[in-house]
């Protein structure tokens, strides 16, 4: 009999039963703001479809709704080598995909440490010279005899672009720490490729990829019931396929085989969701998240639901507390008072904490944040991590029900990334609870819910890649990729 180390603790019962009187009535009140009931959850959906519906429209709205230029489903039956890049704040991925034809594919990749210089570097040279080295690097070990013909490369470039066609990315601002003049307001494409020719690299950059765009369409090769790519991370987005006739915005600007019955890959960016407040049961807590960002009344949705928020609000929450003369008394919370000191790996490791008495919990707050915690202050203080916690996967599957019911998908795979979504403890039974109360459905096991939210494929790289061979194949048809080409 072989052990592979010791089984999960089993989770904690959580007695409450040495709470005192006054803790226990700010953990009621607590779960009165933090609870989100499924008549809300169905008027968030009902508001959340209007607002896609804005954001496809000629006059826009608060959600950007950007065409992604992906026009073809994936068969799962493309084949080839084929390259992705994703420049992330810190790495450059490379990935060589092998699409095998038969809804599979082999993936291959490096990555290279961005030199800390690089994301403020003075010359933009530096950064497309930089990416150049690292695919030459990358193919010479990966194809030692060469390259027969030119490998058709898909760019995840996960910062605010316009596009109007797949091959171009005029960026609007950079995000992430990165700050190099010269670039915003240009296209990106010309001045990677300019350096890709410098040193006579058989690569065609032919595909500029936002990563959610790239996870719908990557599960997709491989599982056809896909009908979403969604992120729960440090962000949230979706994206999803409307049809041309849907898009009014792109009305009299489509050249003529862009038929009105061609699918379009929509990028929503929905982190935007509610920013006049209409809908979202916002508490206190995050209007302060709100009034203390560097953009206040932006991204609304975002700051209620993403990973980069839970540990604030847990903070904001706590201090509260402490200053109406609940908790941590006669404590020095100078850490605590410092915005952001927690990250959203506080709240999941108190939510993993399996002691009855949350000694891990204890352990956390005295060594990261100088507070010695009673036993009813710690139990209070995972009540309220699992409030937070739960209300951002509630809130988070309202962006799924909007485009599952604005699309008429009644069954669905909803492919899922992200740090929240892989790691946050208990988020994929919250988000599909949450599923069950906006439908409704009765009797049901998850297993059998309708729409799922499973595990995606990697969208930055496999779905470049695939986004790269689809599009590969309709420039060599001679198809559009993009508007109609102003005169």
């Amino acid at each position: 009999m072989v052990h592979l180390g010791p089984k999960k603790p089993p989770a904690r019962k959580g007695s409450m039963a040495d709470i005192p009187k006054d803790l226990m009535e700010q953990i009621h009140g607590l779960e009165v703001i933090f609870s989100v009931s499924p008549e809300k959850l169905r008027s968030v959906v009902k508001h959340f479809i209007s607002e896609l519906n804005k954001g496809l429209s000629k006059k826009g709205g608060n959600i950007p709704m950007i065409p992604g230029w992906v026009m073809e489903y994936p068969t799962g039956t493309e084949k080839g080598d084929y390259l992705a890049i994703d420049l992330g704040g810190t790495n450059l991925r490379v990935v060589l995909i092998k699409l095998g034809g038969d809804r599979t594919f082999d993936s291959t990749q490096s990555k290279y440490k961005l030199p800390d210089s690089m994301r403020t570097t003075r010359n933009h040279e530096e950064l497309w010279a930089f990416i150049a080295d690292c695919l030459e690097a990358f193919i010479v070990e990966q194809f030692p005899d060469g390259v027969k013909g030119k490998l058709p490369l898909g760019f995840t470039f996960s910062y605010p672009c316009s596009q109007s066609k797949i091959n171009e990315g005029y960026l609007q601002r950079w995000t992430k720490g990165f700050d190099i003049p010269n670039v915003e307001g240009r296209d990106v494409v010309p001045m990677l490729q300019k350096h890709l020719e410098e040193k006579k690299l058989p690569i065609e950059v032919v595909a500029l990829i936002n990563d959610t765009t790239g996870t719908l369409v990557a599960s997709l090769y491989t599982d056809s019931e896909t009908k979403m790519g969604v992120i729960f991370g440090t962000g949230v987005n979706g994206a999803y396929y409307d049809v041309c006739s849907g898009i009014e915005k792109l009305e009299g600007k489509l050249p003529a085989d862009i038929t009105p019955d061609s699918p379009m890959a929509i990028n929503c960016e929905y982190g935007s969701f509610d920013n006049e407040h209409m809908v979202l049961p916002r508490t206190k807590y995050d209007v302060m998240v709100d009034e203390q960002s560097p953009r206040p009344g932006q991204q609304a949705f975002e700051k209620m639901s993403s990973g980069y928020y839970l540990g604030e609000l847990l903070r904001l929450a706590l201090v509260d507390l402490h200053e109406q003369g609940f908790i941590f008394k006669d404590q020095d919370l100078t850490k605590l008072k410092t915005p952001y000191i927690m990250d959203t790996s506080y709240p999941s490791k108190i939510e993993d904490d399996p002691f009855e008495n949350l000694e891990d919990t204890y352990e956390l707050f005295s060594k990261d944040l100088g507070i010695q915690t009673t036993s009813p202050e710690r139990k209070l203080i995972r009540r309220l991590c699992e409030l937070i916690g739960t209300r951002s996967a509630r809130l988070s599957v309202c962006g799924i029900a909007a485009i599952c019911q604005k699309r008429g998908y009644e069954t669905a795979h909803i492919a899922a990334d992200g740090s929240v979504f892989n790691k946050y403890p208990g988020f994929k039974e919250r988000a599909a609870e949450a599923l069950k109360d906006i439908y409704g459905w009765k009797d049901l096991k998850p297993q059998d819910y309708p729409i799922k939210i499973v595990p995606s494929e990697d969208g930055s790289g496999a779905g470049a890649a695939i986004i790269a061979a689809l599009t590969e194949k309709r420039l060599a048809a001679g198809k559009s990729v993009g508007v109609l080409e102003s005169k």
